[in-house]
């Protein structure tokens, strides 16, 4: 197994692959939006390691205190993507960059890490079932199935924000909450808005750009959050189906 390892630094973060697995020679606006929001994070104490390779092998976590998303906790930190794909699984790449994540918060005194979860797997979360065998364990939910894991190291635990327990919105026409941590972000955007141009859809894209935006958000949230007809639909970016399919309701 390959051990050489790197975290993005401002120093090095112009140059360094972001280990997404969109492939273009051409400059991707998703990808120089996500550069951009790391540089603007990576003072805060967040963290993307990576395989030091072009492979999508990583992990990416960051103070709870400071993490856009809508959980509460002291000294903890948020775990938002932990991804392995392709040639590189079953290599154990999963396993070293967890262990590095878990030295790391003890390292630094943490009180425990935690991520977002479901009862059923989502597509665009970390895998859960991956977690739970480090000893994460569900420390609260949603009415609809969403999780919150915690491996806590002091007996202390996170929990959803109270906003984000009744997961609906006034507006009934489609709604998605989102910010730019995700290099897809982009595209799913662009994709979304020409399919309501075209199909006469009323739409409101609300860009989370802030971090008092992030904890204060109506729903769950790692990057994105659907809403239409009022209710909370989905974290997983939409491809056009998906999106039929929510339309549909």
């Amino acid at each position: 197994m390959n051990t050489d390892f790197v975290n993005l630094t401002i120093e090095n973060l112009v140059n360094e692959h972001l280990c997404c697995i969109i492939r273009s020679k051409k400059p991707h606006q998703g990808i120089g939006a996500k550069r951009q929001w790391l540089s603007d994070r990576l003072n805060e104490g967040h963290v993307f390691r990576k395989l030091n390779v072009r492979a999508t092998v990583f992990i990416e976590y960051a103070p709870l205190e400071t993490a856009w998303v809508p959980i509460t906790g002291d000294n903890y930190y948020y775990l938002y993507c932990l991804w392995v794909s392709g040639s590189h699984k079953g290599k154990g790449y999963g396993k070293s960059l967890m262990e590095y994540c878990l030295a790391d918060a003890k390292e630094r005194s943490k009180s425990g890490i935690c991520m977002l979860g479901a009862k059923k797997q989502k597509s665009w979360l970390s895998d859960q079932s991956f977690a739970k065998k480090f000893g994460f364990e569900v420390v609260d939910n949603t009415d609809n199935g969403y999780e919150l894991l915690a491996l806590s190291f002091d007996g202390t635990t996170p929990k959803f924000a109270q906003n984000v327990k009744n997961q609906e919105i006034e507006s009934k026409e489609l709604t998605i909450y989102y910010d730019m941590q995700c290099p897809y972000i982009y595209q799913n955007i662009e994709m979304i808005k020409q399919y309501c141009e075209m199909n006469d859809v009323p739409v409101s894209l609300i860009q989370v750009d802030t971090l008092q935006k992030a904890k204060e958000l109506p729903c769950v949230f790692n990057n994105w959050g659907v809403f239409y007809k009022g209710h909370f639909e989905t974290v997983n970016l939409l491809d056009v189906a998906y999106l039929k399919r929510i339309l549909k309701k």
